[in-house]
């Protein structure tokens, strides 16, 4: 639970309420370690031997490192739109006035576009304690949470594509600005074949990336110049990673990955195959350092 104070530094004191409810102490919601959604196998592709490859472009090859306990996921970016005003209520902090606001969720594919967030089935949205019904439940996209009250906090959101499989995403609910935007991504394991069919609608799902692929060895085909990295030793390095660092550096290659980037999630298989020689200069050189500094090249 945080307040404003001069619209920056927020701050809760000892039986201070929130929201619409009764008067809370120090109780906070807490942001609780974030799921680690793994591949079982993580695949990196090494430089052909352009000698022996007459397309001159690099192939994908299975590496065989690090198996994860986790299934392969699909990738998503959901977009939390929060929109708040001041409301002409009595409040009980006289120096924070009551305000309505309201959270929406929204699917994003590639290009940033908004679609209907139709591939959940209802989202739980989990506020302050101290308001009358802390948790609300909301069954059609945009899945639209309205409410009132003067104190800014933050929650949680359970995002379910079926009655088990749960998403949590988490939300910073404040006014400092009228609208204001929230992008996160969601993993969505082992999805069935209709929910697979609504994914198709933002975005390429299992071996579709194949297409991706051809465009991406074109890209690289007949490229005469040295590779600045050793891919081989930075396959290698990846292979040995833990499961947390071999996490940040399947984030940073989805936060940093060019258009002629290829990554594969193979579902049946379990795997996350990523092609080296397509990465970006900037991307080569994030992964390597990463490498380095955990001491995994030299």
């Amino acid at each position: 639970m945080s307040l404003p104070q001069n619209n920056s530094h927020r701050d809760l004191s000892p039986g201070q309420s929130v929201g619409s409810g009764a008067g809370v102490d120090q109780q906070q919601l807490r942001r609780s370690a974030r799921p680690k959604h793994m591949p079982k196998r993580f695949n990196t592709a090494k430089p052909t031997d352009t000698k022996n490859n007459n397309s001159g472009a690099s192939t994908v090859a299975k590496t065989g490192k690090s198996a994860i306990s986790n299934k392969m996921q699909i990738e998503r970016k959901v977009k939390l739109v929060t929109e708040q005003h001041t409301i002409p209520k009595e409040s009980p902090m006289p120096d924070f006035p009551m305000k309505e606001w309201s959270v929406k969720i929204y699917l994003l594919d590639e290009d940033g576009n908004e679609h209907p967030a139709n591939v959940f089935t209802k989202a739980v949205y989990n506020l302050h304690p101290s308001f009358e019904n802390p948790q609300q439940t909301f069954t059609e996209p945009p899945f639209t949470c309205t409410n009132e009250g003067w104190g800014e906090f933050e929650m949680s959101i359970d995002l379910y594509t079926t009655e088990k499989a749960k998403h949590t995403v988490y939300h910073d609910l404040n006014f400092q600005s009228p609208k204001y935007e929230n992008k996160q991504s969601v993993f969505i394991k082992n999805p069935s074949q209709a929910l697979i069919t609504l994914l198709r609608e933002t975005g390429p799902v299992g071996n579709e990336d194949e297409a991706k692929a051809g465009k991406a060895r074109k890209a690289n085909d007949g490229k005469k110049r040295k590779a600045p990295y050793d891919y081989e030793k930075m396959a290698d390095g990846m292979g040995k990673l833990g499961e947390d660092d071999l996490l940040h550096v399947i984030q940073m290659i989805h936060d940093n990955k060019s258009e002629d980037t290829f990554t594969k999630n193979d579902l049946e298989k379990g795997e996350f195959t990523v092609d080296l020689c397509t990465l970006p200069d900037p991307l080569l050189k994030m992964v390597w350092d990463f490498l380095v500094d955990q001491k995994m090249i030299s």
